[in-house]
């Protein structure tokens, strides 16, 4: 097996959404957490509810709705003043601290990211980060019209690089798309941040807890990644023990 290049989801594998948490208790005291969980948990069934039904919105307004939606249900009104800024957040996100690290070790290969994101948020993501120039494509779903884990987000990535399915090693914390990566064809490692966290006590979890036990595992689809990591920076030795 030969891998030539790296895809890398960006939300929540080289960026991390829960930087939004901050601003999000600074406008929404003590609901801050509620709603960052909300949101993330939202934002991805209405990404999945859109290509489901046939009615693509671009990634942007898909998050919007998911931000509102969390702010009514926390029973906070949706202004201008609350979500504009959080809105803009997600054209900043924190970038995981070993990103860099990793993608330097990684230097020999074809990077490229691969995300729901739309053009414009991914270009404003990259730029604010740094990492402006590291990939020789930053490919949006928007150019297949649907979300991950549709097949046909995967299959941007062949045209795009040149490189087929069997030579891609995608990256991922996400279930869903380690999942739907790994039903494409793609070899995958998946990011696992929070392996070995203790199961719950009781029933009784915070939002983050909560929003970790939904998120925080692979799925069972029978689907499962090809190799487990527990950070960016495990990649390359990964890569270099497959050299023969």
């Amino acid at each position: 097996m030969t891998i030539r290049a790296l895809v890398f989801d960006a939300y929540g594998t080289l960026y991390d959404v829960q930087s939004v948490r901050s601003l999000a208790i600074d406008l929404c005291g003590d609901k801050g957490e509620l709603v960052t969980q909300l949101w993330r948990l939202k934002q991805l069934e209405y990404s999945w509810l859109r290509s489901l039904m046939g009615t693509y919105e671009d990634f942007w307004p898909v998050t919007r709705a998911a931000l509102e939606f969390s702010l009514v249900s926390a029973g906070i009104t949706p202004t201008a003043a609350l979500c504009e800024p959080l809105m803009s957040k997600y054209l900043r996100l924190d970038l995981y601290a070993e990103a860099k690290e990793a993608l330097d070790a990684l230097g020999g290969y074809t990077l490229a990211i691969l995300s729901n994101g739309n053009p414009r948020m991914l270009e404003a993501l990259v730029e604010s980060s740094g990492l402006a120039g590291r990939f020789a494509d930053v490919i949006s779903v928007d150019r297949a019209r649907s979300f991950k884990p549709d097949p046909a987000c995967y299959a941007l990535v062949e045209p795009a690089l040149g490189v087929a399915p069997d030579e891609v090693l995608f990256v991922s914390s996400n279930g869903f798309d380690v999942a739907g990566a790994k039903q494409f064809g793609f070899k995958v490692a998946r990011i696992e941040r929070t392996a070995g966290a203790p199961a719950p006590q009781n029933s009784d979890v915070g939002p983050a807890e909560f929003a970790r036990l939904v998120r925080g595992q692979a799925e069972r689809l029978g689907l499962e990644p090809d190799w487990r990591v527990a950070r960016l920076t495990d990649l390359a030795p990964l890569l270099k023990a497959m050299v023969p």
